[in-house]
């Protein structure tokens, strides 16, 4: 019970975490059609500005100025760069973004160096938020959680509740009609962009110190956030939230158990020989499989239902 529980509640941290990193490149997708390489490389920035102005000003003001920074960034980026090559479709798009993302790795590798920095999780979050069956899950891990929940909240008020959302939902399916009524269309995709690049800067504030600050962050968590972006749907904010926690509780219990593949699937009936796949592969635990298996859902996605859990179109 105890070990359920546990990994349970440190999947759904993990997962809320993938969602906040998620959020930003769906927004940035379904609002302007971009599918943008360099997230994970905005995220990566936000954890890094956010050592940097903790060792400044405080953790607290970190959590608001990084993110912004971050948002500047992308929305400079989108105004002087990716705005010239919009018009020429999404494969320039695709590899402006995807170049930005290597100009980024080397710029923090000039600036804060190859290894990683000590980037810490402050002192008044740091401690057990309770205990459960004697193990403490951290305050930290609940904070994150919150965080998450409050990001996932203003994003829908956002959108639903105010006149800036309906203006960033139409402009992107009437953008004449709403330059008719007096809005800057370009200005409405500067902003939406900035603000997915925010969402990612956030992310790594709260997940730099709860994790590792370091050059090969935006590579380990890359491929995961496409993931859950096709997963949950192109485009689906709720989709998005939705696979975020299924991937986050898949690899925390894959990670947790301690076990072959062989005993795994004998545990649930499924009876094969070795020699069927070989021995290498029944010899392997589960932990070890454990990174590529929001990658197999993902092909099962694609295979099954291309739209995605909860999308709209085809991913």
């Amino acid at each position: 019970m105890e070990f359920y529980t546990i990994s349970l509640l440190n999947g759904i941290s993990y997962g809320l975490l993938l969602f906040m990193l998620s959020s930003g490149l769906t927004l940035i997708f379904s609002m302007m059609g971009v599918l943008n390489f360099a997230h994970a490389s905005f995220y990566m920035l936000g954890a890094y500005f956010a050592y940097t102005t903790t060792s400044l000003v405080g953790f607290w003001p970190a959590l608001v100025i990084a993110p912004l920074l971050v948002g500047l960034a992308g929305a400079g980026f989108e105004k002087y760069c990716l705005r010239r090559v919009h018009k020429f479709g999404h494969v320039p798009e695709l590899l402006i973004t995807f170049g930005l993302s290597y100009i980024i790795l080397e710029l923090v590798q000039l600036v804060w160096g190859r290894s990683s920095v000590d980037y810490r999780v402050p002192q008044a979050l740091d401690g057990p938020l309770f205990t459960l069956f004697g193990t403490q899950f951290p305050l930290y891990r609940g904070f994150m959680m919150l965080v998450a929940l409050l990001m996932l909240l203003a994003i829908w008020l956002l959108l639903t509740r105010t006149r800036i959302g309906l203006v960033i939902q139409a402009a992107l399916t009437h953008p004449e009609t709403v330059e008719a009524l007096g809005h800057n269309v370009p200005r409405v995709f500067m902003l939406v962009f900035g603000g997915g690049c925010a969402l990612a800067g956030l992310a790594g504030v709260i997940g730099g110190n709860a994790y590792v600050t370091e050059p090969s962050m935006a590579f380990s968590v890359g491929g995961v956030i496409f993931v859950v972006v096709v997963v949950g749907g192109m485009g689906s904010l709720a989709g998005a939230f939705l696979a975020s926690l299924l991937i986050g509780i898949l690899q925390t219990f894959a990670v947790a158990i301690d076990t072959s593949v062989q005993s795994a699937l004998q545990n649930v009936g499924v009876m094969l020989t070795p020699s069927t796949f070989g021995y290498a592969l029944w010899s392997l635990k589960i932990s070890q499989v454990a990174p590529i298996l929001p990658y197999l859902l993902l092909v099962l996605i694609l295979i099954f239902r291309p739209k995605g859990l909860l999308g709209t179109r085809e991913g």
